[in-house]
């Protein structure tokens, strides 16, 4: 009964791959906006009904891609940070590293990249369950930040006093134990990482820029510079 059970569920496991590695075919084909169900289980000789066994909708198909998705990019960051801890680096090269890690991972697989960092796919309200996903490229970057500032110090970026209670707010709702000058230079040093990201991936530097790796890497230093870190 075991052997069987073990058989079934790792054809499941397999139809599932199949099915997630079609749909991401249609992503790069046709976007996400018209992701269909039918027409992954067309390409993949199913009748609609034996897919709906394992996604039940379309918006549950687009969960699990833009999960994956998330925990792909989210692996990456932290692969490259643990990379960069181990060689000994200060903390400005591995908010570097990391950032070049996202960069490369967007590159690579740049559809998935405009599903979870493009425009939002209508009709498609994301759940709580990629909540966390989603928290990973951002969770790493706060614990390099968090540690230097219990190592050197931070230098304290500026903080108007009209956005200290909203920082204040996102402090403790992610960034607890930092100064909330630092928690609202992060906030605005993710946008800008997804910013110049997403210039390069939609041709938005065509004719601007040239030599694309060392712009990012300097515009990467000029973010740690934002948030505080010290050069070495």
């Amino acid at each position: 009964m075991n052997t069987v059970r073990g058989a079934r569920e790792r054809a499941r496991i397999e139809v599932t791959a199949a099915i997630k590695d079609e749909a991401r075919r249609r992503l790069a084909a046709e976007g996400a906006a018209k992701l269909s169900l039918r027409a992954v289980a067309r390409e993949l000789g199913m009748v609609s009904s034996a897919l709906y066994r394992y996604f039940p909708s379309r918006d549950e198909l687009l969960t699990a891609l833009i999960v994956d998705a998330y925990d792909s990019v989210g692996a990456a960051a932290e692969e490259a940070d643990a990379r960069a801890l181990a060689a000994g680096h200060p903390p400005r090269a591995r908010w570097i590293a990391v950032c070049e890690a996202v960069r490369a991972w967007a590159l690579e697989h740049p559809h998935e990249y405009a599903l979870i960092y493009g425009s939002p796919v209508p009709g498609y309200s994301a759940p709580l369950d990629t909540v966390g996903p989603a928290s990973r490229v951002g969770n790493t970057l706060i614990a390099i930040v968090r540690a230097a500032y219990a190592g050197r110090g931070l230098a304290l970026p500026p903080l108007p006093d009209a956005l200290r209670p909203e920082a204040l707010r996102m402090t403790a709702d992610f960034a607890e134990g930092l100064p909330p000058e630092v928690t609202a230079a992060l906030v605005a040093a993710w946008a800008q990482l997804v910013g110049l990201i997403s210039f390069e991936l939609f041709g938005q530097f065509n004719r601007v820029v040239e030599d694309r790796a060392a712009f990012f890497a300097h515009a990467a230093g000029q973010l740690a510079h934002g948030v505080g870190l010290p050069a070495v």
